[in-house]
């Protein structure tokens, strides 16, 4: 592992480093910090360290921490939690278990500020824009998950959270072409999509990150929004597969999320504003 020169005075765990954790924690690498990042496999850690991130093997349930180290782990100013709750029946139990236990790790070590990476999941389709002014009652149990993992960490005060709910990700190997292409009479063909690009994603952490902004709660998708007909039809045009049908006459379930705090908060221009330009 080359050597890095930590030019920053504050170090960065970083709980959870696959499709966005690996590259978010080599950008803050490459920023100067001092960075630790987990995986789940001890066959991962060789890409962390090839970066120069020093890595951990962290497993949580809802019953324990696995990891020789936690305190190390843990040994960090800013923890930023990067996981997603897992696909099972018992969801919303299960992940706010997983977090509180790591609140339990959390009370010995020096950490003094969260990033929580939430999901646009929490907020239902209202059918109209939303901010985060809006009332959160998610109704998928994801989203039911998240916003108790959200309140755990709010409720602490031995460390300040922040949360920053993202989009539908998208970008680089991520793309959507697969994802509809083929099916037929797909519903919600006209309702808007929020995604948000893996590089935005990096872009607007790093930025809470640099500017300490602690104790709030943002979301984020690109500024453009088209329709889920027009977006995946393209998508799939573009990448040579069949083209989805889509469902007429049905009732719309739909939210656009408005990204205007974040943006004016951070001073944050979006660098793909339009996802039918990634196409």
């Amino acid at each position: 592992m080359e050597q890095h020169e930590y030019t920053k005075n504050k170090s960065i765990s970083i709980l959870g480093c696959g499709w966005l954790g690996l590259p978010l924690a080599g950008h803050f690498v490459q920023q100067g910090y001092r960075v630790k990042g987990s995986v789940t496999s001890e066959e991962k850690l060789a890409a962390l360290f090839e970066r120069g991130i020093l890595p951990y093997q962290v497993t949580i349930t809802d019953q324990a921490i696995n990891c020789d180290d936690i305190e190390g782990f843990l040994d960090s100013d800013i923890l930023i939690i990067n996981f997603p709750p897992s696909r099972r029946p018992d969801i919303t139990s299960y992940h706010p278990a997983q977090i509180a236990l790591l609140i339990q790790a959390m009370e010995t070590s020096k950490v003094q500020h969260v990033l929580f990476i939430s999901s646009t999941s929490v907020y239902p389709d209202l059918n109209r824009e939303i901010t985060e002014k809006d009332i959160v009652t998610p109704s998928k149990g994801s989203g039911q998950a998240l916003l108790q993992a959200e309140n755990l960490l709010l409720s602490q005060t031995k460390f300040t959270t922040t949360i920053l709910r993202l989009g539908g990700l998208i970008g680089y190997d991520r793309m959507p072409a697969r994802f509809l292409a083929g099916k037929k009479d797909v519903e919600n063909g006209d309702a808007p999509i929020n995604v948000i690009h893996q590089d935005d994603c990096i872009g607007l952490i790093s930025a809470l990150v640099e500017q300490e902004v602690w104790e709030d709660i943002f979301h984020a998708a690109a500024d453009e929004h088209p329709t889920r007909k027009v977006y995946y039809t393209l998508a799939a045009e573009k990448a040579g597969l069949e083209v989805p049908t889509f469902a007429e006459g049905k009732p719309l379930c739909f939210k656009i999320i408005n990204s205007d705090k974040i943006k004016h908060r951070l001073r944050y221009t979006f660098k793909h504003p339009n996802p039918l330009a990634l196409l």
